[in-house]
């Protein structure tokens, strides 16, 4: 099979399709054969050697993958071959055309919702899920959150829209902000204006919560604009250090949830027309090192994804529901 293999850290140009062994599932395991594998922003940063965990090279990345089980191992139930299904792998294999996944994390997909999605939501949605049960906005609060673009960001702002709070998007770029006010934000501004916090003060009065997923001088920043009391869930550092709780406002953060229930629940939101990701940009198996440094430049809304598509000697198989 062909797999996106990283064997020295640096820049996107490090991530190389190379053939390897089809793997084999061990005991407790399923091979998926893959329609669609998440990219995440950490997965950038462990490229590039500043991520939050150093794993031993070469290494295959890639954490949510989608597709049909083509093989069980030992303990497994036959019947799962063919099911369509999405799962988290550990944090590692996502980056190919098979991947070996614990069938214990093996969330069926349900009818008629597409392979992407259910990839888009299966980690952004469930940590979107769980920050937001942590934060519990409440209707009429003001809401802002950062990053709001993003895969994580424009989740955030689709469920509090939903609990009922006033949403401000704060993002980047003009496209960002554009897609934050079609997800339901009531006021978007960009974070790299030095005036930014001085519109949100002026328009709100002061924030009830901030979800801070950027840190930094951002993270900072947007904890000023919190009332007395206001929440706070710093839960990222895409833009510099994990932001300090103030004494004056309350930090919330997810308990360790069941993360398989929280992705569940994301994909019901999804089927009941509740929750949309954003699909930014699609990239083949042999375009990773472009969908990485779309990410790094900023130039991509919501979920970047790979679509692997396995070269076959005879009639390509069946795909989709």
């Amino acid at each position: 099979m062909r797999a996106v293999v990283l064997r020295r850290y640096g820049g996107p140009e490090e991530l190389v399709v190379e053939e390897v062994p089809d793997p084999v599932p061990g005991p407790g395991q399923v091979v998926v054969e893959v329609e669609v594998a998440g990219i995440t922003f950490v997965e950038t940063q462990v490229r590039a050697d500043r991520g939050p965990w150093r794993p031993e090279l070469p290494l295959v990345l890639g954490n949510g993958v989608a597709g049909r089980v083509t093989s069980v191992g030992e303990g497994v139930a036959a019947a799962l071959e063919g099911t369509r299904v999405v799962s988290a792998l550990g944090g590692r294999g996502g980056y190919a055309e098979l991947a070996v996944a614990s069938a214990g994390d093996l969330i069926p997909i349900p009818a008629g919702l597409p392979d992407e999605v259910a990839v888009a939501l299966l980690a952004d949605g469930r940590t979107a899920v769980a920050l937001t049960r942590a934060a519990a906005p409440r209707p009429g609060e003001w809401v802002l959150v950062e990053a709001a673009g993003g895969g994580v960001g424009s989740l955030l702002v689709q469920l509090a829209r939903e609990a009922g709070a006033r949403v401000v998007g704060a993002a980047g770029s003009a496209a960002k902000r554009d897609l934050a006010a079609s997800l339901g934000a009531e006021l978007t501004v960009d974070y790299t204006d030095p005036g930014w916090t001085d519109v949100v003060r002026a328009e709100t009065g002061g924030l009830d919560v901030v979800f801070d997923g950027v840190g930094g001088e951002i993270g900072a920043a947007a904890q000023g604009l919190l009332k007395d009391g206001g929440r706070l869930s710093a839960h990222g550092m895409a833009g510099g250090p994990m932001t300090t709780p103030d004494p004056r406002v309350t930090a919330v953060a997810w308990q360790p949830p069941d993360l398989r229930e929280a992705s569940v629940r994301a994909l019901e939101l999804a089927v009941a027309g509740r929750l949309r990701p954003t699909i930014g940009a699609r990239f083949p198996l042999e375009s990773a090192a472009a969908a990485h440094a779309a990410i790094d430049a900023r130039a991509v809304t919501g979920k970047t994804l790979l679509t692997p598509v396995r070269r076959r000697s005879g009639p390509a198989a069946p795909t989709g529901a």
